[in-house]
């Protein structure tokens, strides 16, 4: 008989994968139909993530979807999975997810990462210089979102309006031991990112962020974070022909660029791959928890028990939604009951 997994919180991310010949309008429903699911099955939060240039990704605008999604849900907190703050001004960030926080009381989630732009054109579009101020814009996000400038900053008189009864919590999200250490010093939450195909050092940066951990008027305790590419399929095989179109994007197979709509699992399986990318398609997704229950159960364990990690949260680029609902349905039933936080 299998060990039960931990009771821990369990929260969803999605970045609104387009599939080849389906539209955006059919992604962001599909994103709807995820939050509505995740919050009847006891998942604690919904996040969504920012993407610029990229056909193949439906979510764009965070601040505007999470709109849509907590209108359609009553419970479950929304949030982004996350912001790029080298992209927008911390004061515009602080005001659309204070509009969010004023809309859905004490529901917001507001995670910042600090990849740029995906090019020098998106940079500039977006109107923001390529010089890595994350930290410094860090700083004036919680302050704003906290308006709690000291009296000698020089946006002291600022206040990013509209300011709700609860401010929206800061979360720093990365994939590196310097993002876990600036989190823990700041006292902020932490999100790590082993989601990424190839990501390695969850439980060093875990470890990193509960050692620099500095209490705050935010966070009086370290909290962390683990997001893994989940695909629950009915067994090893379904799963991974699930997942076989997002490792086609990310190893550009079949004259597909990374950034193009996904192939359909068919396509991304007739594909003529070259042995040594199938090879390293395969550790790919051993990396993450890809399979059928026992296997995700399995990976999920080790994982959770090498990083430790206060929360998990699951997310997958599967575009039908019929097989992505069910997927977050399997992995709950691998928890049972949902613990909280």
């Amino acid at each position: 008989m299998s060990a039960p997994l931990p009771r821990i919180p369990l929260s969803v991310l999605d970045i609104a994968p387009v599939e080849r010949g389906r539209s955006t309008a059919q992604a962001l429903g599909t994103v709807g139909e995820l939050a509505r699911r995740a919050e009847e099955l006891g998942f604690l939060r919904v996040w969504v993530g920012e993407h610029h240039d990229t056909p193949g990704v439906a979510s764009v605008a965070p601040a505007v979807l999470l709109a849509a999604l907590g209108s359609a849900t009553r419970t479950i907190r929304i949030g982004s999975g996350g912001v790029m703050l080298p992209n927008h001004a911390p004061l515009v960030v602080a005001e659309s997810f204070g509009t969010l926080g004023t809309l859905f009381p004490g529901r917001v989630d507001l995670g910042v990462g600090r990849a740029p732009a995906t090019g020098q054109a998106v940079a500039s579009a977006l109107r923001r210089l390529p010089v890595d101020a994350f930290a410094d814009d860090l700083s004036d996000l919680v302050h704003f979102v906290t308006d709690s400038f000291p009296p000698e900053h020089p946006y002291a008189g600022l206040t990013a309006m509209p300011v709700p009864a609860a401010p929206p919590e800061v979360w720093v999200l990365g994939s590196s031991v310097g993002s876990a250490a600036l989190a823990g010093q700041r006292g902020l939450p932490y999100a790590f990112a082993h989601h990424f195909f190839g990501a390695r050092g969850a439980a060093e940066a875990l470890a990193a962020y509960r050692s620099a951990f500095r209490p705050s008027a935010l966070l009086d305790a370290p909290y962390a974070m683990l997001t893994v590419h989940t695909v629950c399929g009915e067994d090893d095989g379904h799963a991974t022909g699930l997942a076989l179109p997002a490792v086609v994007s990310a190893l550009e197979i079949g004259g597909l660029a990374r950034h193009d709509p996904l192939p359909t699992p068919d396509e991304a399986a007739g594909y003529d791959w070259p042995e040594e990318k199938r090879t390293y398609a395969g550790t790919l997704l051993a990396g993450q928890a890809v399979g059928g229950p026992e296997t995700v159960r399995r990976r999920l364990a080790e994982l959770l028990d090498a990083a430790r990690p206060d929360e998990l949260m699951v997310t997958n680029n599967v575009t039908d939604t019929k097989e992505k609902l069910r997927s977050l349905e399997r992995v709950r039933e691998l928890f049972g009951p949902t613990g909280s936080r």
